[in-house]
């Protein structure tokens, strides 16, 4: 795959990106060379590699999925100016 001007201005333009058309060649360059790279990256064999998470083995660190309040509401609304049963009191809008 190649990329054109237009398609570094489309790309710069997607990004919100200003590109100053100086810099479209230099830009189009670099993105061909990316792509590249990813092309040869798809040409190397990976049959029977597992996948990994870390360059080093490790067992992830995992904890227990249960629902909590976190046991510190009281302190979550302790400043607020109103509360009531662990929520906050705002006034009533209203157009």
């Amino acid at each position: 795959m190649s990329v054109d001007a237009t398609t570094v201005r489309r790309i710069a333009h997607l990004a919100r990106i200003a590109v100053a058309d100086a810099e479209v060649d230099h830009l189009k360059g670099e993105l061909n060379a990316i792509l590249a790279f990813v092309e040869q990256l798809s040409e190397v064999n990976v049959n029977g590699v597992e996948p990994m998470t870390s360059v080093t083995p490790m067992i992830m660190k995992k904890r227990v999925d249960k629902i909590t309040d976190g046991g510190i509401a009281d302190d979550i609304v302790r400043n607020a100016p109103a509360t009531e049963d662990h929520y906050f009191v705002v006034p009533k809008v209203v157009e």
